[in-house]
């Protein structure tokens, strides 16, 4: 074997390669992805609403508010957290969705099953949460920090929601929809701006 294989084989062998140019481009291109997921959970939610009928399409509807079992929204804190408490935060929270986005996937699949585009951007959206945890994971892991176990709770609170939405009937199924279409959006669009702190020239 030549030396330069050896040299692409073990990149830490080159002392001339700088591991920082490598974590600005592992930020740089996962904060790309975030923003572009950003824009398909905006498109979900949008056309997820569109399926569900009156009233959910009307001006000033308030659904009932839903809690979920190890869920919720970004905290009013959130943005004054160490970057690194926000990063896992984001990614516990990415982790959780896609158990809740295939439960919700379950469901429209029952009430909507001629809506196959909304059915696909489920599916896509609980795969692309998956991608973006991981992503977020790997940016901590090059940042040095701490990584914390999976979140066994995240299956158990879906199957929980999906046999509370099952019993309750077609309108606390449809929010609960509403609800984990509406958490991804905020998670992936909080998640875009933690990311993009740390891009280099991106926001203080």
């Amino acid at each position: 074997m030549s030396r330069r294989e050896g040299s692409l084989e073990d990149p830490q062998a080159d002392s001339s390669v700088s591991p920082l140019p490598l974590l600005e481009a592992k930020i740089h291109q996962t904060h790309s992805l975030a923003r572009l997921l950003t824009k398909y959970a905006e498109q979900l939610l949008q056309e997820y609403v569109q399926h569900q009928g009156d009233p959910f399409g009307l001006p000033g509807f308030s659904p009932p508010r839903l809690s979920l079992a190890g869920l919720s929204a970004p905290s009013p804190g959130h943005a004054g957290l160490p970057a690194p408490e926000r990063l896992h935060l984001d990614a516990g929270a990415l982790a959780a969705l896609p158990p809740l986005l295939d439960v919700v996937r379950r469901l429209q699949a029952e009430l909507n099953p001629r809506a196959s585009r909304l059915l696909r951007r489920l599916e896509d959206a609980a795969r692309q949460a998956r991608a973006l945890s991981a992503a977020v994971e790997a940016v901590l892991a090059a940042l040095g920090a701490e990584l914390r176990g999976p979140r066994p709770e995240a299956a158990a609170a879906a199957a929980a929601a999906a046999a509370s939405a099952s019993a309750a009937g077609v309108f606390p199924a449809k929010v609960l929809g509403l609800r984990v279409c509406g958490l991804y959006r905020e998670w992936v669009s909080r998640t875009e701006a933690d990311l993009g702190q740390l891009v280099p020239g991106g926001p203080p």
